[in-house]
């Protein structure tokens, strides 16, 4: 079965708003002074551990509006544009971006559908929304964290209040820059 990998990069206090120079986020680009080739490394590693992407229909749209311009020797830009992506969207009505699928039903249904698929692993970014409707619905499988050494305060949290959840750490990895990776799984009774 296809794990749902939820892929994030979080402030020490959570927030997971807006990492990119473009984002609207009033304190975006929060991640760029710590980007290198070490980080990078691990994103392309993750990206082709990966065959399909879940996305939530904000996250979607940035990534719809930047990506098919892109290209890049070692191949990121073409994995991300052909990779398929379901967005998890009760208002989108069109998904115009290359092998684009909306889910807009059950949504429980849906993502069962998928890991029951044969292929890699499901890969989730950004997508605040629909990665708090999955951890309510139970779905997640591995949590990959990179914790970033700022503290934001404001913006969009990864756990809401009033969520709960224990954790089994899998992995960690410190990045030179400062960053730390840390993997997750749900323990589960």
């Amino acid at each position: 079965m296809r794990k749902i990998i939820v892929s994030e990069f979080l402030s020490l206090d959570g927030v997971m708003e807006g990492p990119g120079p473009d984002d609207t986020f009033k304190l975006a680009g929060w991640t760029m002074r710590y980007m290198n080739p070490e980080i990078g490394q691990y994103k392309f590693a993750e990206l082709f551990a990966s065959d399909a992407h879940l996305l939530g229909r904000v996250t979607y749209q940035g990534f719809a509006a930047a990506w098919p311009s892109r290209t890049d020797e070692m191949g990121f830009a073409a994995r991300m544009n052909t990779l398929p992506k379901y967005v998890v969207s009760t208002t989108l009505k069109m998904a115009g971006w290359e092998n684009s699928h909306i889910i807009n039903g059950n949504i429980p249904e849906e993502i069962s559908k998928l890991k029951q698929q044969p292929g890699q692993d499901i890969l989730v970014a950004g997508s605040a929304t629909l990665v708090k409707t999955l951890i309510d619905l139970d779905l997640i499988d591995e949590y990959h964290l990179l914790i970033y050494p700022v503290i934001l305060v404001s913006g969009k949290h990864l756990f809401k209040d009033g969520s709960r959840a224990t954790l089994k750490l899998i992995e960690t990895k410190a990045f030179r820059s400062g960053v730390a990776l840390h993997i997750y799984q749900p323990e589960r009774n």
